[in-house]
């Protein structure tokens, strides 16, 4: 974290003493959700969930596996805090904040969009909405990337210290 690491190295050591069994908790647990999640979507309608076999153990031990690979190539892949997480926001506040509602109201009114003045008007809003939506995530995509690949700190796979 930027913000325990931009103190000194006394202050630091300690902030980090105290913040890490939070980190790790937080973290496992988002993993373990991750992991059911897949795990139920996979064995959805079968058996297979409620058995303790080794079929179910080797898949629950090879999904955690993959999912905790996956977000270390992805860890790795962008040291730099900063800009992972205006790679994150861009990818999904923008639809989560304007894009899902608009798109929503448009699936859930289909055949109706000009049936009235005030349909009419909220039709056009809705479209504005989705369309803001995906021009935010798509420039947002372009800035990130474009931050990631010019940083002269953003290393991947480096050895090199990535504290602010």
């Amino acid at each position: 974290s930027p913000a325990l690491s931009s103190a000194s190295p006394m202050v630091s050591k300690v902030a980090y003493g105290i913040a890490l069994p939070t980190i790790i908790i937080a973290g496992v647990i988002n993993g373990h959700a991750a992991f059911k999640y897949i795990y139920l979507r996979i064995f959805r309608g079968t058996d297979q969930i409620h058995k303790r076999d080794w079929v179910a153990i080797s898949s629950w031990v090879v999904i955690a596996f993959a999912l905790w690979v996956i977000a270390w190539i992805i860890a790795e892949a962008i040291p730099m805090f900063s800009n992972l997480l205006s790679l994150i926001t861009a990818l999904f506040a923008s639809w989560f904040t304007f894009g899902f509602s608009g798109v929503f109201w448009l699936h859930m009114n289909r055949g109706q969009w000009f049936s009235s003045r005030r349909k009419t008007v909220l039709t056009m809003l809705n479209i504005l909405n989705s369309s803001v939506a995906a021009c935010l995530c798509g420039l947002g995509l372009y800035v990130s990337g474009k931050a990631i690949h010019d940083h002269p700190r953003s290393m991947s796979f480096s050895c090199a210290n990535n504290a602010t």
